[in-house]
């Protein structure tokens, strides 16, 4: 099947601010791309591409003062099949993981490792390793915790959501990834978002990513606590370890969101 992947974002600048934009499909689908994602600015400003730490693309522009408006539209080439699901994998021992892996289990200013880890192990320290032990935590956060616009806040994390008592924390990360068709799109991330990366939660964001070890291929599975059941028709966007690492953008000077709309089929 063929998904329409397109957006449109119109920032007010009161002064010329530098931005870094993530956007663009992540490269692990461009083999599927039927129609490219270009990146159209209104007005027209320099912009540089990079790859960042996780292998998302990035530009890197300075918006002028006044509106800037950001437009991209494409293809993507999809099977229709839902995200794989693979009980048989194994969770292997953190001295025996690749050096990139060992990033994604350190804490975040979203996880406050120090304060839910003890209530963590005591919730899923003897939960079945693995797959098994990654669903019994996106269960749990399935029954417990309600997704919805308007319920966070650009500084609540994971302490501040998960319900009391028990607390705890799901040591799951987020990816960012366009999911069609419209009703399918989830809520933001629970965990929140500093202000300087606020416009990540207005993204389609996918829920949150599983980091189970013992793929041969070394990547990232995915995991949906928001509706529980594995998606259909993911066009990856960005990747990281939470909020701040796949903001749509990141400004660095003042600057608002004024208008924000994703694409229609």
């Amino acid at each position: 099947m063929k998904i329409q992947v397109g957006y449109e974002l119109v920032y007010q600048c009161p002064q010329p601010t530098p931005m870094v934009v993530t956007l663009s499909i992540h490269y692990s689908r461009a083999s599927d791309i039927v129609q490219a994602d270009h990146l159209l600015l209104t007005p027209s400003v320099r912009v540089s591409a990079y790859r960042d730490l996780y292998g998302n693309w990035c530009s890197r522009l300075v918006a002028p003062a006044g509106e800037f408006r950001l437009n991209g539209n494409a293809v993507v080439s999809d099977s229709g099949n839902p995200d794989a699901i693979m009980p048989w994998l194994e969770q292997r021992p953190v001295e025996t993981l690749p050096q990139e892996a060992l990033l994604f289990l350190l804490g975040s200013r979203y996880c406050e490792t120090d304060l839910l880890s003890e209530t963590a192990w005591q919730l899923f320290g003897e939960a079945p390793t693995g797959w098994h032990r990654v669903q019994a935590i996106c269960d749990f956060v399935h029954q417990h915790i309600q997704f919805g616009y308007g319920l966070s806040s650009p500084t609540k994390t994971a302490y501040q959501v998960f319900p009391r008592p028990p607390r705890c924390v799901s040591r799951l990360r987020p990816s960012r990834g366009y999911v069609l068709p419209m009703h399918e799109y989830p809520s933001p991330l629970l965990h929140g978002l500093s202000r300087r990366h606020r416009h990540c939660s207005k993204s389609i964001a996918d829920g949150l990513c599983g980091l189970v070890r013992g793929l041969s291929r070394r990547r990232l599975v995915h995991f949906r606590c928001r509706n529980n059941t594995p998606c259909i028709g993911r066009v990856l966007i960005a990747q990281g370890r939470d909020a701040a690492d796949v903001a749509l953008t990141t400004s660095f000077g003042p600057s608002t969101l004024e208008r924000f709309q994703v694409c229609k089929v």
